[in-house]
């Protein structure tokens, strides 16, 4: 936008016409090279979300929306499956995520149990714990020395909190991805 700005100042001054050829090139490369800067900045921020307040901000969303009850393919306040849920609380914040949990697992970086913070992702495998398909997601609220809590739409109960050291959850994790990437990390 700076690029831009000065391009716009110089031309509305009227000295770019006392610029010789190579000079406005150089000008229109640099507004350019300024405009695709912004464009790819702009684009960054669908990939990671950049703020420590984010991930409070997202989990406060999320569970406004406790009670509401399980829908299969559900997106919205009607009914959220489990990707649904996590992609519907995302997406009001700009950022786009596949309605699978299987393809959900491919954004973010993958984290260790003892690195997850609130707001990461939590994937688990589908009712069958023997698969190697990941078919669950939630979102990480809360991280304790024995515990981890998370956000999703279960199957029973719709949205819910439930624990990773709950008997169900912990035979199939599958692991944790951040997807929002806070400011000091």
């Amino acid at each position: 936008m700076f690029y831009f700005n000065l391009a716009l100042s110089l031309v509305q001054a009227k000295q770019l016409s006392s610029f010789n050829l190579m000079q406005k090139r150089f000008i229109l490369l640099l507004v350019l090279l300024g405009f695709g800067q912004t464009i790819f900045a702009q684009t960054a921020k669908k990939d990671t979300l950049h703020t420590a307040s984010v991930s409070a901000e997202l989990l406060t969303f999320a569970k406004k929306h406790l009670s509401l009850r399980y829908r299969s393919g559900g997106t919205s306040k009607k009914g959220f499956d489990c990707s649904g849920f996590v992609r519907y609380c995302f997406s009001q914040f700009g950022f786009e995520l596949p309605h699978s949990s299987a393809a959900q697992i491919s954004h973010g970086v993958e984290v260790d149990v003892q690195k997850a913070k609130a707001g990461d992702l939590i994937f688990f495998k589908g009712h069958n714990a023997t698969s190697a398909r990941v078919g669950h997601v939630g979102m990480i609220v809360e991280v304790g020395s024995d515990y981890v809590k998370f956000i999703h739409s279960a199957w029973k109960g719709g949205v819910r909190y439930d624990f990773l050291n709950a008997d169900y959850y912990r035979k199939r994790f599958v692991g944790i991805r951040r997807v929002i990437k806070e400011s000091n990390d």
